[in-house]
């Protein structure tokens, strides 16, 4: 059966790509980044779901900062002989474009065997292959113990307050469920992720005072204090929180001061205010509120300069774990060994993805995909035979008997 969804799949090939290309067009960036969310996205999703004459729900949540008022998340279900079911969660959101693009981010071409454009990899793969997985085992009427099931969700990027998490609080998912997120991996597809590190996002705010460049010692020069304080605790955070773990890759916790907000728009003008962020992803051997009292500590300590400086909490993951023994987990191992001839392995990363609330939910989650990690990269990309034969081993995650 393994080898009549693998043809099957590839004789599917083209029509994947030309679905890839219709969607990239159709944005998905959340209202945090200033888009006006899914819905385009959501709704060429579920027309080509019914087209493939797939079973297709909506579990919308209502976010009245879109123009649609709903944050869009689609449910596609394709059940087997048990009740049981395997889900593939995917998300249709996308952070924004940024600079450095060769080409326009929302206009996808195609070279030398890639589809460039922003969400093509994150998460445009994940959605095309689940989707073309479940048409192959549609058109063979294959029925396993297992159903193949879809979470097509909003919000990914920016918290997941209005996708997984509210599947989870409708109770979609079941305890006896088995979830595969693909939305990390490596490019041969052999690392299986069953851990994810600790996020907390901080937001450090200096305020001094503001004056004419000319007269500074009127003002108080709250960019200078900032830079200087951001550099300690960048040092500070390093220092201390430097153990290694090789689960992990990469193998440390990081420390990263990223978004730069506050400060003037003209040359000669003091700025009296400054902020930083940090994204630390930190290993589970330390407590994220540690690393947050660090962070304080330092900032305390800057204040003799006499500026107000505040250290707020933006965003906060705890780690999580899924038991490397687990169902999924072999299963996975075992559809890439016949498919592939590769050894896959469980592994943890520092990027958060569904898969983190679903562990804390209950349920055995793993992240899988194979992938060339160009994720909020410009010139972002997917491979088309990544796309293709994940879709193979996703198709086969069902089958009892490979």
């Amino acid at each position: 059966m393994i080898d009549e969804i693998s043809r099957r799949i590839d004789e599917l090939r083209e029509d994947m790509v030309s679905s890839m290309i219709e969607m990239i067009p159709l944005g998905g960036i959340g209202p945090e980044n200033g888009g006006d969310g899914e819905i385009r996205k959501a709704e060429f999703i579920e027309r080509l779901a019914r087209g493939m004459g797939l079973h297709v729900e909506r579990v919308d949540a209502e976010d009245s900062r879109v123009p649609s008022r709903i944050r869009p998340n689609i449910i596609v279900r394709y059940e087997g002989r048990s009740g049981r079911n395997i889900w593939i969660v995917s998300h249709m959101d996308v952070v924004p474009p940024g600079e450095g693009w060769s080409s326009d981010p929302f206009k996808p071409i195609i070279k030398e065997g890639k589809i460039y454009g922003r969400g093509t990899e994150d998460d445009g793969q994940a959605i095309i292959s689940s989707l073309y997985a479940v048409k192959a085992l549609a058109d063979l009427k294959v029925r396993a113990d297992y159903g193949l099931n879809l979470a097509i969700v909003s919000d990914e990027e920016t918290g997941s307050r209005y996708g997984i998490l509210h599947l989870i609080s409708e109770g979609i998912f079941s305890k006896e469920d088995l979830i595969l997120v693909p939305d990390a991996g490596n490019k041969d597809g052999t690392m299986i992720e069953v851990a994810e590190k600790g996020i907390l996002w901080i937001r450090v705010t200096v305020r001094g005072k503001q004056a004419h460049a000319s007269t500074p010692e009127k003002g108080l020069n709250a960019h200078r204090i900032g830079m200087r304080l951001a550099l300690a605790i960048d040092d500070a955070l390093h220092s201390k929180f430097n153990e290694v773990d090789e689960l992990f890759d990469p193998p440390v916790s990081t420390f990263e001061p990223t978004k730069r907000e506050g400060g003037v728009e003209n040359v000669n003008t003091v700025p009296g205010t400054d902020i930083v962020y940090f994204d630390c992803r930190i290993l589970p051997r330390y407590d994220i509120d540690e690393v947050l009292e660090t962070v304080k500590k330092i900032a305390k300590a800057f204040e003799v300069y006499g500026a107000d400086i505040t250290v707020e909490e933006v965003e906060r993951s705890e780690p999580s774990f899924t038991d490397p023994e687990s169902e999924i987990v072999r299963r996975i191992k075992r559809a890439v060994k016949l498919l592939r001839g590769k050894e896959a392995k469980p592994m943890g990363i520092g990027g958060g993805t569904c898969a983190a609330y679903l562990r804390r939910a209950g349920l055995q989650a793993v992240v899988w995909m194979t992938t060339e990690e160009t994720a909020h990269q410009p010139d972002e990309y997917c491979v088309i035979n990544n796309m293709v034969e994940d879709a193979k081993v996703m198709a086969s995650l069902v089958l009892d008997e490979l």
